[in-house]
């Protein structure tokens, strides 16, 4: 006598659960440049745009005043000597202020970076607007080259009243392999 379980068709279940892992993966390809999308329409995650914003007028709010905090990193083993000459500094919201940053190659041949901008609290991003930053643009080293590189920027007076303090990080990254 036959069991009847052995002669049923597993084809269509079988193509169901192919189906639900190819879109699973798809969604999982999908996710990153969707959240980096979606944290650069909100301003969440600190994500900034890497344009200049045009040259604003605001009026100064000289009663107020934030907390302005610098950070700088190196991705990975990179060559790269990274600080900011203004570790923190006071600002009042609608002053246009200059800070620089230093940078520079400790390696024997030429070195390509890259500076990538974060920001804290993230939600604060969109009120920082930057006219010149070295984060616009990839920067090329020659061999034990060192670098003052400035960003120029306001911070908009109608940032919420109950951000008191702010840090604007920088990661530098050696691209140098995928620009020459």
């Amino acid at each position: 006598m036959s069991d009847p379980r052995r002669t049923r068709n597993h084809g269509p279940i079988v193509a169901k659960l192919v189906l639900i892992a190819a879109l699973m993966f798809g969604f999982g390809f999908a996710l990153v440049p969707l959240y980096d999308v979606f944290c650069d329409i909100t301003g969440l995650n600190g994500k900034l745009g890497n344009q200049a914003a045009p040259d604003l007028q605001f009026e100064i709010d000289a009663k107020r005043e934030i907390s302005l905090e610098f950070l700088t990193s190196v991705n990975g083993n990179a060559p790269i000597g990274f600080r900011a000459e203004t570790a923190k500094m006071k600002i009042h919201p609608g002053q246009a202020y200059t800070v620089y940053f230093l940078a520079e190659n400790l390696s024997d041949r030429k070195l390509v970076g890259q500076a990538i901008p974060s920001f804290a609290p993230g939600l604060a991003a969109r009120y920082l607007k930057k006219t010149e930053c070295f984060c616009f643009s990839s920067q090329t080293f020659e061999a034990h080259e060192t670098k003052k590189m400035p960003v120029r920027f306001v911070m908009d007076p109608a940032l919420p009243k109950g951000y008191r303090d702010v840090t604007l990080a920088y990661t530098f990254f050696n691209i140098t392999d995928k620009k020459i």
